[in-house]
């Protein structure tokens, strides 16, 4: 099969709610015909599958699960699993397949049913147990994820001087997004005071420092550039940085690995922070954004706190951030969270935003996280051809 440079050309989710009363394969069918519609073509198009692991059903093989779900018998397919992280990184790897002439056409696809069958307990102790807390070090002092990320936050806020109120700015400008989300999980608009009078969680954070946790999917779908129908993003750079497996063995919490895959993803693309409209950044917790936007460099590194609230994020803001509303207001559904970003970048590109579209907006930054501030990937997307 003749190589062909790769695009996204469609993208899709589906609602994030508390219940939605659908399986985790019914979301995300319905997100992947989403994204089939958008690009243009029939699911039978398409010879390429990527998907994620769940983490709360026993799927051994989820690739095959989805791929029977959905009637495919792709000539390339894969799971990927690098956390938050994955979206990103399903970009990368469908990107590469279909380059190397193995599949011209590439479904990612995630999503997961996690408040309607009461998996959200069950998911959140999982992920403590078997990635994020070290087996003999950490866990037996019965860490959560909540935790683990307050301490990242306590120590940029000693180091730095960043304060709770500077966290929840981040929360806020999150929500002023949600707020025009047809979309999010939550769109009723908050204050900081709202945030600091939210339920404690993990000193520094509060409830509304963490995402909400919810039902849903998400999709895109790249292919051969000479195949694409309609209106298409190319990836312009990407670049991965691995920066630690366990908090508990790091001295520098303060600072990530995505200095490192951001500046890959630049240099690849011939770019720097200044030249990005939007940026779609991962957001488990607040301090993850904060440390994020300065590790990408769109502040100095402990000025996080002071960016964030001079407004810089939200709408009409230096650089509007998360525009669907993030993890932290949209909604979390567990690994596919990290596709949401994607999809909400593709969709400004495209011009398909609707009432919280980006005026001019041409290059995105997209960034991955997983573990805790652990494994990063970075994609700079930007406008293609209009067929």
């Amino acid at each position: 099969m003749k190589s062909s440079s790769a695009v996204i050309t469609g993208v899709g989710q589906t609602p994030m709610r508390k219940a939605s009363g659908k399986t985790n394969l019914r979301l995300q069918a319905e997100a992947a015909l989403i994204a089939v519609a958008d690009a243009g073509i029939q699911l039978s198009d398409i010879d390429g599958l990527i998907t994620v692991p769940l983490g709360t059903d026993s799927w051994m093989m989820p690739i095959a699960v989805v791929a029977d779900a959905l009637g495919m018998k792709p000539d390339y397919f894969a799971t990927v699993d690098v956390a938050g992280a994955s979206g990103c990184a399903a970009v990368v790897q469908a990107k590469m397949a279909i380059e190397a002439g193995l599949c011209q056409r590439v479904l990612c696809v995630g999503g997961a049913s996690l408040k309607t069958f009461g998996q959200e307990k069950d998911l959140i102790a999982h992920m403590a147990e078997t990635g994020t807390a070290h087996p003999q070090f950490e866990l037996p002092y019965g860490p959560t994820l909540a935790s683990l990320y307050a301490l990242v936050a306590s120590k940029h806020c000693h180091e730095f001087g960043t304060t709770e109120e500077q966290l929840a700015e981040i929360a806020v400008a999150a929500r002023a997004y949600a707020s025009r989300n047809p979309n999010a999980r939550l769109r009723e608009l908050i204050s900081v005071d709202d945030v600091m009078s939210s339920r404690p969680i993990s000193t520094p954070l509060k409830m509304l420092d963490c995402s909400i946790v919810t039902d849903g999917a998400a999709a895109f779908i790249l292919e051969r550039e000479d195949m694409a129908s309609d209106i298409s993003v190319r990836v312009a750079g990407h670049g991965q940085g691995y920066g630690w497996a366990y908090v508990g063995s790091q001295a520098e919490l303060a600072s990530s690995a995505a200095v490192i895959s951001g500046q890959k993803a630049y240099n690849m693309a011939g770019l720097g922070p200044s030249d990005i409209d939007i940026a779609e950044l991962y957001d488990c917790f607040t301090i993850a954004l904060l440390i994020e936007l300065e590790d990408l460099g769109f502040c100095e590194k402990g000025e996080g706190g002071r960016f964030v609230a001079s407004g810089a994020l939200g709408p009409n803001g230096k650089i509007p951030t998360n525009t669907h509303g993030g993890l932290l207001s949209g909604g979390h559904p567990g690994l596919a969270g990290g596709f949401l970003h994607v999809v909400e970048a593709v969709s400004q590109l495209k011009g398909k935003a609707g009432e919280r579209q980006v005026s001019d907006a041409r290059t995105a930054l997209v960034h991955g996280n997983g573990g805790v501030m652990g494994l990063h990937s970075t994609l700079i997307l930007q406008q293609g051809k209009v067929k």
